[in-house]
């Protein structure tokens, strides 16, 4: 069947069964759910179809790895990019999307600007601001925020060459996108607690990678 969506919204998930629906409930119309199951344990696969989404399967474990399956299987104009857990508001897409359309940016990134400070733990916190700093340096272009909740155009964006399949993969596409010349921009979101446990942040071992896989994509590309 072919999707006649406007845009495509891919959900990177691991045993999101809980938060999926109203996730899924959120996103606007003409905007279709692409939920990659990354190896769940529980019924998210099963109840993302339900709920009438695309439901792609990733074996290979890592964020990057289903965040970049997902884009493979977008076929819509846009594309976007929203953590399953419902700590963020797809239908806070839409300005992404107008900001393209009007082609002022080719690269949207959500600026968490409105999230309690005990919804986003203070070493996430302190590290993305870091992050963030490092990459307004790099682009020219002043980033708040290297936020999970993100839009572009399919083509272009599959045309990339982003090879990072674990924590990486986010930081990899801002500075790649710099490098092919994207203008980057922001929109302001909100930001809450998530559903369940971040299987990043909410472990040692998944804060450890994380830092270690964003080391080493700016020791790669950031030159």
């Amino acid at each position: 069947m072919v999707s006649t969506a406007r845009v495509d919204v891919v959900f990177p998930c691991l045993n999101e069964e809980a938060a999926l629906p109203g996730v899924l409930a959120r996103l606007p119309e003409g905007y279709r759910g692409i939920v990659v199951d990354n190896g769940s344990t529980d019924r998210s696969a099963e109840v993302a179809a339900a709920a009438g989404a695309l439901v792609v399967s990733e074996p290979r474990r890592g964020f990057g790895s289903a965040a970049h399956a997902g884009l493979m299987a977008a076929t819509a104009p846009l594309v976007a990019f929203c953590d399953a857990d419902a700590s963020l508001d797809p239908a806070e897409l839409q300005p992404m999307a107008e900001l393209i359309d009007a082609g002022t940016a080719d690269l949207v990134l959500g600026h968490r600007a409105r999230a309690g400070r005990s919804d986003w733990p203070l070493h996430v916190r302190m590290a993305n601001r870091y992050l963030a700093r490092r990459l307004s340096r790099i682009t020219g272009t002043r980033i708040h925020d290297l936020g999970p909740l993100r839009m572009a155009r399919t083509e272009p964006l599959q045309q990339l060459g982003l090879r990072d399949r674990r924590s990486g993969y986010p930081l990899e596409m801002v500075l790649r996108a710099n490098a092919a010349g994207w203008r980057i921009a922001e929109t302001e979101v909100g930001y809450t607690r998530r559903v369940g446990r971040s299987k990043v942040t909410g472990t040692v071992r998944g804060t450890a990678t994380a830092i270690l896989d964003m080391s080493r994509i700016l020791s790669e590309l950031a030159r």
